[in-house]
């Protein structure tokens, strides 16, 4: 696939600050590639690629950000603080935390929410793919696909880039109004608790919403369209996907863990399938599928694995777009984000029409002691949450893993794959797909943007 308005992202002044573009290819065995700060990744981070006779030896995705201890401050707090507390993780998908906390304590006190509340909860869930995914596609990824150092470069460019980004801006309002309307506020929404909500929208709320997602759901369609029709490195691999599985629903908030390798199983068996490794290098720590290692999780591999169970409309615009399914190509994940979005609006919208109050917001909490076990699936993959906690309702022990934890090793084999083929190209090039084939994951390193470095060193 081509696009005849890429921009050289080197030469193009128009492309606005691009990396260095004076540093030129050293032929010699000792190359350093340095990029002191990359924007439009969510966190603090750098890379160090290592070529040693030519060849790529190591890659490392280097997380420096200081470790915020969330796990270990939980303990001793109330089962009921738990939502409010993991939801200030990440102010980009507090949604996701909130979700699987909720499930998961849930899971251990032994209590069923009425679909009502279920419905309410894949709503909101819905507000926080949209404004997620549109953030990320959007104004992260869709630079690099035509040499600009931002979204409001490309705005400022051409006028069908500003269109693109107008477009965006409105669709991501409309996910923001979702969060909104059922958390309280947009961000880090404090109307969600254990067993439910503190309190439920009313029809005029909801009546409300509708009318704003139907005005954005063809919008949401034409950016599907539109990235699809981006320009894609030819770059494929065998990827083990991993991610939540229903019989009948998109995966969300509910169903089995699978992967496209064959792995089927419970959510509560995934520490006996999974474990985390500290590495030097990282505050953070990488997960691992025992006996394979690294694996895939996101809108990429929900996508290849689930698509037959999307909305109607969602499946048949993916079937229309060129792009054969399932699709190993990791730069595509941007296209399997947008189409999330379209699904994400559609489902949003039947969920409103369907919607039938439950008799109460939440369902009443009794403390016992216990553990459980959940996942859900956050905007950049699997969210896992195990919580042990006392006949008092009082927390004893905390896991959580995010997504970009269990990314982190497959983001670092793409690397050793991938940067062969740059290896022989000016500094400034190199260093600009290198970050692009980081930013085909979304990693959210924190919850807020800073930067990343990568070093690229020959010995």
């Amino acid at each position: 696939m081509s696009n005849e308005s890429k921009h050289d992202p080197l030469h193009d002044s128009a492309a606005g600050e691009a990396p260095d573009s004076k540093a030129s290819v050293n032929a010699s065995t000792e190359r350093t590639i340095r990029v002191a700060a990359m924007a439009r990744v969510e966190g603090e981070g750098g890379i160090t690629i290592v070529v040693r006779d030519g060849k790529v030896e190591d890659a490392q995705l280097r997380i420096f950000e200081p470790p915020r201890f969330f796990e270990s401050f939980l303990r001793g707090r109330s089962l009921l603080e738990v939502p409010d507390i993991t939801a200030r993780i990440c102010g980009i998908c507090p949604v996701a935390y909130q979700m699987s906390s909720c499930h998961a304590i849930e899971k251990l006190l032994g209590m069923n929410v009425p679909a009502p509340i279920k419905s309410l909860r894949r709503l909101l869930y819905c507000g926080e793919w949209i404004e997620s995914h549109v953030l990320h596609f959007a104004f992260l990824h869709a630079p690099d696909f035509f040499g600009y150092e931002s979204a409001i470069a490309m705005a400022q460019a051409k006028p069908e880039f500003a269109a693109i980004v107008r477009s965006a801006l409105a669709v991501k309002k409309a996910g923001n109004s979702i969060v909104e309307t059922l958390g309280g506020r947009e961000v880090h929404p404090i109307n969600v608790r254990v067993g439910g909500f503190y309190k439920l929208p009313s029809r005029a709320d909801l009546a409300a919403l509708a009318e704003r997602l139907e005005r954005v759901r063809d919008v949401a369609r034409d950016l599907v369209r539109w990235t699809a029709k981006l320009d894609f490195p030819d770059y494929e691999y065998d990827y083990e996907y991993v991610a939540l599985s229903h019989p009948v629903e998109y995966p969300m908030n509910e169903g089995r863990l699978v992967s496209s390798k064959g792995l089927n199983i419970d959510m509560a068996e995934y520490p006996d399938h999974f474990e985390e490794r500290h590495v030097p290098h990282s505050n953070a720590l990488q997960s691992l599928k025992k006996g394979s290692g690294a694996f895939f999780t996101g809108p990429l591999a929900r996508w290849n694995m689930n698509r037959d169970r999307a909305t109607v409309d969602a499946r048949v615009l993916g079937g229309e777009l060129g792009i054969s399914w399932p699709c190993d190509n990791p730069f595509v994940s941007i296209v399997a984000r947008a189409i999330e979005v379209f699904h994400a609006v559609d489902l949003a919208i039947r969920l409103i029409r369907e919607y039938e109050p439950p008799e109460r917001a939440f369902e009443p909490v009794e403390f016992r002691a216990g553990s459980g076990a959940w996942i859900t699936e956050a905007p950049r993959g699997i969210l896992y949450h195990r919580y042990e906690a006392d006949d008092k309702g009082a927390v004893v022990a905390a896991t959580i893993i995010a997504p970009t934890s269990q990314n982190q090793r497959q983001i670092e084999e793409d690397l050793i794959r991938f940067a062969p083929t740059i290896l022989d190209i000016p500094q400034a090039e190199a260093e600009w797909k290198c970050e692009q084939v980081v930013r085909n994951y979304d990693p959210c390193i924190s919850c807020a943007t800073h930067f990343l470095t990568l070093n690229i060193v020959n010995k």
